[in-house]
């Protein structure tokens, strides 16, 4: 992903400011904020949840070694 850098971020927020006005702006950083918050929970469950089946197959493979 490339890196947007300070000009590029003002540029973006301009745009934004333009495009939504400063009435709505804050309403839509809230609604990105809550949206991230969430993808990075799911994102945590997700992986959780991958690491807990791994270690579940590693116990598995240890118990049948030990047969």
């Amino acid at each position: 992903m490339p890196n947007i850098g300070v000009p590029g971020l003002i540029i973006v927020l301009a745009l934004a400011l333009i495009i939504f006005g400063p009435s709505k702006l804050p309403q839509l950083g809230r609604a990105v904020g809550q949206t991230l918050k969430e993808f990075k929970t799911s994102t945590k469950e997700i992986m959780d949840d991958v690491t807990d089946e791994f270690k579940l197959e590693d116990n598995e493979v240890e118990a049948n070694k030990k047969k």
